[in-house]
């Protein structure tokens, strides 16, 4: 089957399963042929792939992974009937299950037919005695079991009647066929030597030597000590019989073993199965951050090219309205020199122009204020913009999204700003001149436009502060989240793991300790110094820091002369007393209230806190390598 022309020509979500069945019939029929070897599988659906040959169970995870994925629909319907063909028709062929071969152990050889005291046993007779306080004594079982070392023999129990120790004794060997071997090469020594139970049972005089042979059938129901001892601590067994019983035992622990490794193999596919979830869920999560992300930058451009534009034009209307006061001080300054020409005119025109240069020193006053307010003004909205441009850059670090509606709400203060400015300069003009008095009203009303602007602007910037919030909320849950289910994968020997801030690190004090105290007792003394410190740390009545400003900014460093910390610099050197002030700093930045160890996602590679995304890359990156290596 061509995958490529397969992908054109697309099905509806309503066919999914009609196609479905329709693939699964041609793999069935082996119209699609997936078996390459013994062992070794291949896609038919992804023919042209980097990737061609399979072990069943990778064959099995690929079809899963890309049948639960976001692909087109013919693809996931091709993919989910080779799911359903490789565990209904090729489970049983390609993944059998373990069998447990038993290794039978073979007995020694021995008459089948005979039967023998089981546990195995002993029997030596003819040990020497003595007449003592009257009482007859002999060696002891002890003593008798070095004797008989050379046979492994598990105890000797020395025989005893009311007239005291009857030179006879019971060797007990090991209930396995070791033991057997054990024991008949303890009668044939003795049978060797002419001291077995032949030569006891033939002969009218013993002497003093010593008899011994291995426990059978006419022993166990023999009368005397022996006899009442085999059959209280023996039963009478063939080599048969016990061969049998062991079979039996091997037979039902290997049908028990055989169960317990169908159980976990089932365990592990259903492990996999969830593996194989998780890791298309954080590829959609990966995708869709993605996409927010262009988005977002896209909109923050955006917005500074709105930004830089209004700037531009405020500038422009300064200028315009300088230029405008300018020509009227010079028009008031031609009307001066006009009325200083007429001073030889009559009384009246006199008075007349005594008012008139009233008139225009008040004029000239009142521009000369309007101009002093107009510089003002520029120099205000110029610091607003330099103010606006420093704080758009240093919050765009920190709050993307909401930085959109505080440069807007800036902008609008910036108007604002220039209205009033632009205000107070006409109020200084105004008079009988109907132009400057139309000029205040229209700009009474632009400033009551951009006052309620500004006051809607406000309410939806709360409003994206309470989302903002919402977010990072969401993103402290993530991280908790991430925390506790990468424990098992993440640790501080990773390039991306968990450290615990503000926990003190053990080995720097045992090296401290090694070079001030012995070696032996270096281990303890560390961990008790280590565990002190550790304490120390958490008491809140212990703030050795101080304020100092840099870079014009208020930070908080570590009192150098706090008298705890000279101390232990002075007793533990320099490397204690790095670890000490580092875990201080670590606890004042992330649990300054608490005085607890708090667990964080760490980038050992650049020493710094991990990023979301750096985590979930570098656990995505892990899997990969690892299922390359499966």
């Amino acid at each position: 089957m061509n995958s490529s022309s397969d992908e054109t020509s697309e099905i509806s979500d309503s066919e999914i399963d009609d196609y479905e069945a329709k693939s699964y019939l041609q793999l069935k029929t082996e119209k699609l042929n997936i078996k390459v070897s013994d062992g070794s599988y291949r896609c038919p659906f992804c023919l042209g792939k980097k990737r061609q040959f399979y072990q069943y169970k990778d064959l099995l995870q690929h079809a899963s992974g890309i049948g639960a994925s976001n692909r087109k629909a013919k693809v996931k319907a091709d993919h989910h009937a080779l799911v359903k063909y490789l565990k209904n028709d090729l489970a049983n062929t390609s993944n059998p299950s373990p069998q447990l071969m038993i290794v039978e152990q073979d007995p020694p050889k021995a008459e089948q037919a005979d039967q023998f005291v089981w546990p195995w046993m002993g029997i030596v007779v003819n040990i020497p005695t003595e007449f003592r306080n009257g009482k007859y004594v002999g060696e002891s079982g002890n003593r008798l079991k070095e004797q008989l070392s050379r046979f492994n023999p598990l105890k000797v129990h020395s025989l005893w009647n009311f007239r005291g120790f009857t030179g006879n004794a019971v060797v007990d060997f090991s209930k396995d066929w070791t033991g057997f071997k054990n024991a008949m090469a303890f009668e044939n020594h003795f049978e060797a030597d002419h001291f077995g139970k032949r030569d006891w049972i033939e002969k009218d005089r013993h002497g003093s030597g010593i008899y011994g042979w291995v426990a059978r059938a006419d022993d166990y129901h023999s009368g005397g000590p022996i006899g009442d001892h085999l059959r209280k601590n023996g039963d009478l067994k063939t080599v048969s019989d016990i061969t049998g019983e062991e079979l039996r035992k091997k037979s039902i622990l290997a049908q028990v073993l055989a169960t317990q490794v169908e159980s976990k193999k089932k365990h592990i596919e259903e492990l996999e199965s969830k593996y194989n979830e998780k890791s298309i869920s954080l590829d959609k999560m990966m995708e869709e951050r993605d996409k927010l992300l262009e988005s977002y930058n896209n909109e923050i451009q955006r917005m500074q090219r709105i930004a830089q534009e209004h700037s531009r034009r405020i500038i422009e209307e300064n200028e315009k309205l300088t230029m405008e006061l300018d020509s009227k001080r010079n028009e008031l300054a031609a009307r001066s020199r006009q009325h200083n020409e007429l001073v030889a005119q009559s009384d009246s025109d006199k008075r007349k122009l005594e008012d008139a240069k009233r008139k225009n020193a008040l004029m000239n006053s009142s521009l000369k204020l309007a101009s002093m307010e107009q510089k003002k003004a520029d120099k205000d909205v110029l610091k607003l913009v330099e103010e606006q441009k420093i704080e758009k850059e240093g919050t765009m670090k920190k709050i993307m999204e909401i930085e959109k509606q505080i440069e807007a709400k800036q902008k609008l203060e910036l108007e604002i700003q220039q209205l009033k400015g632009n205000l107070q300069v006409m109020k200084h003009m105004g008079g009988e001149d109907s132009k400057v008095n139309n000029k205040i009203e229209e700009l009474n009303e632009a400033l009551k436009e951009k006052v309620e602007e500004l006051e809607d602007l406000e309410a939806l910037n709360q409003v994206l502060i309470v989302k903002e919030r919402k977010n990072n909320d969401e993103l402290q849950e993530a991280r908790k989240g991430l925390l506790a289910g990468l424990s098992d994968i993440l640790s501080n020997r990773t390039v991306i793991g968990i450290k615990k801030m503000g926990e003190l690190n053990e080995k720097v004090f045992y090296n401290a300790c090694i070079k001030k105290y012995r070696k032996d007792n270096a281990d303890v003394k560390a961990a008790e110094l280590c565990s002190l410190w550790q304490d120390e740390l958490k008491k809140p009545e212990w703030h050795p820091f101080k304020m100092v400003t840099i870079d014009g900014k208020l930070q908080e460093i570590i009192k150098e002369d706090d008298d705890k910390l000279t101390a232990l610099k002075a007793e533990m050197g320099d490397e204690v007393y790095a670890a000490v002030t580092t875990a201080l700093l670590e606890m004042n930045e992330y649990n300054p209230s608490g005085r607890y160890v708090v667990s964080e996602l760490w980038s050992f590679k650049e020493g710094r806190k991990a990023s979301l995304k750096e985590v979930i890359q570098y656990v995505l990156k892990q899997w990969k390598t690892n299922k390359r290596k499966r």
